[in-house]
C-alpha cells in the first residue's frame, strides 16, 4: 500500500503512520533499527529503496528516504508512506525536500526516528567527504558510503580514509568479502610460508581495488604493488609471492575466478560482482566499529605506486602485472573437479 501525502508536514506524517498502525496492526513494533537513505531525487532512487526493502527482510527496520529535489522550487515537503508489499518487512517513509528545505533533512528526520533503536545512515550515491560530519551521518550510529557511485572514486576514497571514524563504512570494501575470504582460505593450505610480496591488478578507478592492496599492506607488512589495468571491470588479479611459488586468483570476467598455487589442483571459483542488496544486508549485521576497514584504509598509504595498464593478452598480462595464469592453467580449470562456489565477488 503506497500513501502519497504532497505538500505535507513530519507532524503530519506521524499521523497517517498512527493511523495506520491502528488500522491495520503495529506496523512498527519488531523493528530493529531506522535506516536513513540520503539521495538525489533521480532514477536511481526507487533502486535503493528496492535494496532496502530486500534487507528489511532479514533486518526489520523503519526505512526513511531523504529525497532532494529542485533547489529552484518552491520550499516543501512531498511525503509517501509504504506499508505491506511495497515495503518488504518495513514501513518505507519517502520525503521529498523542495527549495530551502532540501539542505535540512536532519529536521524532517528526527520526528520520525524509532525511539530506543540504532540509526543507519546510507547513501547509495554521491556522498559527503566527512559522512559523521554530515547534517543525516550525525544521527547514526553506522554510515555507509559507496565509492564506487562518485565521479571520482580513487579520491573520494582517499577523502574518506582522512576523516575516518568509527562507524563508518563503504559498500567497496563490503564487495571485498569473497576475495578475502578465498585468499585466506588459500593460505591456510600447505606449504605453510612466508608472503614476500604481492600485487593487485584492477581498473583505475576501482576503489575495492585499492582497499584489497591496502588490506594486504597492512597485514602482510610486505611491498604490495597495486597494478591498473584496462582489461575488465573492478578487480582482475591478486598475486602472492611465497618461495615454493605464487598463489594467484585471476578473475577476467567479472564472473569466475581461477585460484592456482603449488600443491594444490588448479580451482574455478565463483565470484560474481555483488549487488548493493547483499552488500547492505551484510553491513546491517554489525553495528559496532569496522577495525579491518580501517586498517585497510591505513594500507593505502603502504602501496607501492601503480604501474600503467597492460595490453590484454592473459599471457602478456601475466608477464607486466605478475598475473601468470596462462591459457592451459585456465583449460585446466575448466575440467579439474576441484571447484568452489563462493558468493557474488567485487
Amino acid at each position: 500500500m503506497i500513501i502519497d501525502l504532497p505538500s505535507t508536514t513530519t507532524s503530519q506524517l506521524n499521523k497517517k503512520l498512527v493511523e495506520i498502525r491502528e488500522r491495520g496492526g503495529a506496523v512498527a513494533l519488531g523493528r530493529v533499527l531506522t535506516l536513513v537513505i540520503a539521495a538525489e531525487d533521480d532514477d536511481q532512487l526507487e533502486d535503493a529503496i528496492d535494496a532496502a526493502n530486500e534487507a528489511s527482510r532479514e533486518h526489520p527496520s523503519r526505512v526513511i528516504v531523504v529525497a532532494k529535489g529542485a533547489r529552484t522550487a518552491a520550499p516543501r515537503i512531498d511525503g509517501q508512506i509504504r506499508v505491506g508489499g511495497d515495503a518488504g518487512a518495513s514501513d518505507v517513509i519517502v520525503l521529498r525536500l523542495y527549495g530551502a528545505l532540501a539542505n535540512q533533512g536532519k529536521s524532517a528526520v528526527v520526528p520520525l526516528l524509532l525511539p530506543d533503536t540504532p540509526t543507519v545512515t546510507w547513501w547509495p550515491s554521491k556522498g559527503p567527504k566527512a559522512p559523521s560530519q554530515d547534517q543525516l551521518g550525525q544521527l547514526a550510529q553506522r554510515r555507509i558510503t559507496d565509492s564506487a557511485a562518485e565521479s571520482n572514486p580513487i579520491r573520494a576514497l582517499a577523502s574518506r580514509s582522512k576523516s575516518y571514524v568509527d562507524g563508518d563504512t563503504d559498500l567497496a570494501w563490503t564487495r571485498l568479502t569473497n576475495w578475502r575470504a578465498q585468499l585466506v582460505a588459500a593460505l591456510d593450505l600447505p606449504p605453510y610460508e612466508p608472503i614476500t610480496g604481492a600485487s593487485v591488478t584492477g581498473e583505475a578507478d576501482s576503489p575495492s581495488t585499492e582497499l584489497l592492496a591496502g588490506w594486504l599492506a597492512e597485514y602482510l607488512n610486505v611491498p604490495v604493488r597495486r597494478v591498473k589495468t584496462t582489461e575488465a571491470q573492478g578487480i582482475v588479479a591478486v598475486r602472492l609471492d611465497r618461495p615454493s611459488g605464487p598463489i594467484e586468483l585471476y578473475r577476467p570476467d567479472g564472473k569466475t575466478g581461477t585460484l592456482t598455487q603449488p600443491g594444490q589442483p588448479t580451482r574455478r571459483i565463483a565470484l560474481h560482482r555483488r549487488d548493493n542488496r547483499d552488500c547492505l544486508i551484510e553491513e546491517l549485521r554489525r553495528l559496532d566499529a569496522d577495525e579491518v576497514y580501517e586498517a585497510a584504509l591505513r594500507g593505502l598509504t603502504k602501496l607501492a605506486p601503480a604501474r600503467k595498464p597492460a595490453k590484454s593478452t592473459a599471457a602478456g598480462k601475466g608477464r607486466k602485472e605478475g598475473t601468470k595464469i596462462t591459457r592451459r592453467a585456465a583449460s585446466a580449470a575448466a575440467t579439474t573437479p576441484s571447484e568452489t562456489a563462493a558468493e557474488a565477488g567485487a
